[in-house]
């Protein structure tokens, strides 16, 4: 089973700032929201943060486990309000089918891989608009979906936040802990979709897009339209 959460933070709150300038931060508050024991062989837990205006700061969650947010609005949301919703994601997945088309919207990390001399090539992000864009018309068909043009031919995708995300990362190894700076960028996609493979799309859906699905990306939402 899969649930599709949806939750009001407070922007002005100093605990909601802390988590926003953090990827980090917020990944362990969200991870924090669900039982003990979902762990990935259960399936992923994404997130993804919306501003829509200066005050309206939404986090949307996709994940196998039925979450409990009640110490996250404390911390960050609006606690005297019934700020947060979550249903069951499956009953949506089974109406999606091939042809139907969707006003989606979608944070990913679009990168690209480069040749070294030896060993693993590095990841490098892609800065431009242009670029940004090519990355994700060419994995459209591998996610079970094409990107739809407007009346004019040109493509409906806008890329509307683009920015980069720094923070430090801190990880176990035999010597202790080491602490590293990680950076992410990241930009928001929207635009209208087609439908061509129904299965391929239901699991990018449920298990992301890209790189970086523990950092807000990766999650993407579907609305008629």
């Amino acid at each position: 089973m899969t649930f599709f959460s949806r939750l009001r933070l407070n922007p002005t709150r100093r605990e909601t700032r802390r988590l926003v300038s953090s990827p980090q931060a917020m990944h362990a508050a969200v991870m924090g929201s669900h039982p003990l024991g979902s762990g990935p062989e259960e399936g992923r837990v994404l997130w993804r943060l919306d501003r829509q205006a200066p005050h309206d700061l939404e986090l949307f969650v996709v994940s196998p486990s039925r979450p409990d947010f009640t110490g996250l609005v404390e911390q960050a949301g609006w606690p005297t309000i019934d700020t947060w919703d979550t249903t069951e994601y499956d009953g949506f997945l089974r109406q999606v089918s091939v042809g139907q088309q969707w006003r989606f919207r979608l944070t990913a990390n679009p990168v690209r891989a480069t040749a070294v001399a030896e060993g693993r090539g590095a990841v490098r992000p892609h800065v431009t608009v242009a670029h940004q864009q090519e990355w994700l018309f060419s994995r459209a068909d591998s996610w079970g979906f094409a990107v739809l043009t407007t009346d004019e031919g040109s493509s409906s995708v806008a890329v509307r936040d683009r920015h980069t995300a720094q923070f430090h990362r801190s990880s176990q190894t035999t010597e202790g802990e080491r602490r590293g700076r990680v950076s992410i960028t990241r930009a928001d996609f929207v635009g209208r979709l087609e439908v061509v493979d129904a299965d391929r799309l239901r699991h990018a859906l449920v298990h992301g897009m890209g790189r970086a699905k523990a950092y807000g990306c990766g999650l993407m939402t579907l609305a008629r339209g």
